[in-house]
């Protein structure tokens, strides 16, 4: 019976693996997302495997040469338990793929309880009782927030729980 497996791949060879197994006849996925670059001062948004370093092949362990898929180039190993590939639990790659848009990648972003601009308030952490400005949500899913510290505005990044509506 076919399942689904972990390929673990060199650093940002994910493409380069996903290219080399199916030439040798594997079926694979590779999850993809849009991450927001930032760079001098500059906003990207670049695809993105969403499990760097991982990606997908089914086959059936009883019935294919599974072996070969450790000396693909590209990959550095196949995920075992015991020396035995370790298959995903039923149903995993099937709830991946329905989060999928129009144009096969992956909705991760969740929508932010703020808007851009509005005041909040710090409830944990060393700024506690701090009042900002809500900025955005970065690509870890982390608020960022303008505090007013020694008369300047400082961009702080900050768990998603930790900052409540300022009223």
């Amino acid at each position: 019976m076919q399942r689904w497996f972990a390929v673990h791949t060199h650093s940002g060879a994910e493409a380069l693996a996903q290219g080399n197994l199916e030439r040798q006849g594997f079926t694979t996925y590779l999850p993809r997302w849009l991450k927001t670059r930032r760079h001098a001062r500059r906003q990207t948004r670049i695809k993105t495997p969403l499990f760097p370093r991982y990606l997908f092949v089914r086959f059936d362990p009883d019935r294919t040469r599974w072996r070969s898929i450790n000396g693909t180039y590209g990959v550095s190993h196949l995920v075992r338990m015991g020396g035995k590939p370790s298959p995903l639990p039923h149903g995993v790659i099937s709830e991946i793929r329905a989060r999928e848009n129009e144009d096969g990648l992956v909705n991760v972003a969740e929508r932010p309880d703020f808007e851009s601009g509005e005041a909040v308030r710090v409830t944990t952490g060393p700024f506690a009782d701090q009042s900002g400005i809500f900025e955005c949500m970065d690509d870890r899913q982390r608020i960022v927030i303008l505090l007013g510290i020694l008369g300047r505005e400082i961009r702080v990044p900050m768990p998603r729980g930790s900052v409540a509506s300022f009223a």
